[in-house]
């Protein structure tokens, strides 16, 4: 069959689902990563994005010349900017300047304008998506072609795009064999989507959170209460705040993970089955194994694999960093 696509926006969604081996075994059961990392700009925010620009152009809130500024930390602004690009219209991404030197460059070398800012709770009025907000209001006057504040963390149209895509492809991937979904939630757009088109197809599917250390969502899942403790190395998961997106979550449990657990699965996963993700991918796998040895042997769970390891090379394999934090480091450094 010939596989053609018309443009970028063809080329999103429709992963792959990639069976894990290690975590496979461990457990007994069927664990599979979804391959989000090959959407066009490389990770899972591609369709949050998408799902954040359809909603702007139905709404007829901007048209080619037009802006698009978003507050990110990074994969979002990535998958805005190339979508952007493809559609005419300029993007200027507000970010926390203690995100990696990758995704900076990543995003100034796309093409983005890039305004960095300290990093601030939500709470503050200088916290970066308070900051997007102001910026595409201050600009609205400058623009006749619209300008848009994507708002992925509480417009729901991010979690509408995976509701309508994400959930639907795991369920025709696994023939609606799926047992249980888990993954971390940033926006909670994907876990929000996933669940909620997974559970119309069946009740009885299991989905967890996995959260890292300093994010409050896993006490708030198990005891109702914002609370974080520890910390973690990940970037665009966790959060202080239950957004628009994650409040119409179904999630039926959830785990802690901490990074001296999720970063030797990412390592091992290198080393042994030629997988090279992001740090939030060894979250969700953690995540997928405990959910796993949980459940028992002979289930299907499904994870997401959000990006690749090439935005983090200056945390995952830089020895002075892990040595620092007192994580692990790869036996190949």
């Amino acid at each position: 069959m010939i596989n053609i696509k018309n443009n970028f926006i063809d080329s999103i969604g429709n992963t792959p689902l990639i069976k894990l081996r290690a975590a496979s075994e461990i457990t007994g059961c069927n664990i599979y990563g979804k391959a989000e990392y090959l959407n066009p700009g490389g990770s899972v925010k591609d369709r949050a994005a998408l799902a954040l620009v359809k909603d702007a152009q139905e709404k007829k809130l901007i048209s080619e010349g037009g802006i698009i500024v978003e507050g990110t930390a990074g994969n979002t602004g990535i998958g805005l900017c190339l979508l952007g690009n493809s559609l005419g219209y300029k993007t200027i991404i507000v970010m926390n300047d203690n995100q990696t030197q990758e995704k900076k460059d990543t995003l100034r070398n796309i093409g983005a304008e890039l305004r960095l800012v300290a990093p601030k709770p939500y709470k503050d009025e200088g916290n970066y998506v308070k900051v997007a907000q102001r910026l595409a209001e201050e600009l609205k006057n400058t623009n006749n072609k619209g300008v848009v504040w994507a708002n992925q963390f509480d417009n729901i149209a991010n979690a509408k795009g995976h509701y309508q895509t994400t959930g639907p492809e795991i369920w025709e991937q696994t023939e609606g064999k799926v047992d249980g979904f888990v993954c971390s939630s940033g926006t909670g757009g994907t876990i929000s989507g996933v669940s909620n088109a997974l559970k119309e197809k069946n009740k009885d599917i299991k989905i967890y959170l996995s959260d890292p250390k300093g994010s409050a969502l896993y006490n708030y899942i198990k005891n109702g209460e914002l609370k974080s403790e520890g910390n973690s190395i990940t970037e665009g998961i966790g959060s202080s705040r239950v957004t628009k997106n994650f409040q119409n979550a179904k999630i039926d449990d959830a785990f802690s993970i901490d990074d001296n657990e999720a970063l030797p699965i990412l390592y091992d996963l290198i080393q042994n089955e030629g997988l090279s993700l992001g740090t939030s991918c060894g979250i969700n796998i953690a995540g997928a194994i405990r959910l796993g040895k949980e459940l028992g042997p002979g289930k299907t769970i499904v994870t997401i694999l959000c990006d690749k390891s090439d935005k983090y090379n200056s945390k995952m394999f830089n020895k002075k960093f892990l040595e620092e934090k007192k994580l692990p480091i790869p036996s190949w450094l």
